[in-house]
């Protein structure tokens, strides 16, 4: 059985990957590093309370044999340049080489479709340069999964994507062949993906799009 550790927890894709791991037989312990307490408990459970500034001081307590990174801002929680950044690309980043360092073979990543650390997009280059500086680490593994349009029900109050989510709802039957990868896909499976991932991993980097993310459903 595995020791696992989860950033981003307390997240839309994070929270149902909270739930997938802790109802996995494969993981005897599963540590969930948050800003404030979360409303479940759970025998498996160890809840670190810390931020990218506290994380340092956290790190003896940093052990586990897999690290799954869901963390991200969006503009409405960090509008300042330089912590949007933080969250997106520091936080990741440092977690990750914290863990690394504390005896982590493998690291699950979720970052966007289109990631470019080249891109003139700020979006899509602050997740391409995640993706590098991750890779860089080093894992024994390294697993990066690229949803397009994240389908579900959020719990926080996100009325300029509902209208998106619609949009994609009905552009994902024409979205095939090589495009596919645009298709939206629900946080939960993204969640259910990521937990699969874990099964049998023998590449020492894979990304996931839209059709391999679905691909490991089926496991």
């Amino acid at each position: 059985m595995k020791k696992a550790i989860i950033f981003g927890a307390s997240g839309f894709v994070g929270s149902h990957l909270l739930n997938e791991l802790l109802n996995s037989p494969d993981y005897e312990q599963v540590t969930a590093i948050v800003r404030k307490s979360l409303s479940i408990s759970h025998p498996k459970l160890n809840t670190l309370i810390g931020d990218y500034s506290s994380l340092p001081a956290l790190e003896s307590q940093i052990s586990a044999d897999e690290i799954f990174i869901t963390l991200g801002a969006t503009r409405a929680t960090s509008p300042e340049k330089e912590k949007y950044y933080q969250v997106d690309h520091d936080y990741p980043v440092l977690a990750a080489r914290i863990a690394k360092a504390r005896g982590a073979r493998s690291v699950f990543l979720v970052t966007a479709v289109g990631a470019n650390p080249r891109s003139r997009i700020s979006y899509v280059r602050t997740k391409g340069e995640t993706e590098r500086d991750i890779i860089a680490l080093d894992f024994e593994h390294t697993h990066i999964f690229r949803p397009s349009m994240i389908m579900g029900n959020r719990q926080e109050n996100r009325p300029l994507e509902k209208p998106f989510i619609k949009i994609w709802s009905a552009m994902n039957p024409i979205l095939v062949g090589k495009i596919n990868r645009y298709r939206g896909i629900a946080g939960e499976d993204i969640a259910k993906a990521m937990k699969n991932s874990a099964i049998n991993q023998s590449d020492k980097l894979k990304v996931y799009h839209w059709k391999e993310m679905k691909d490991l459903l089926q496991r």
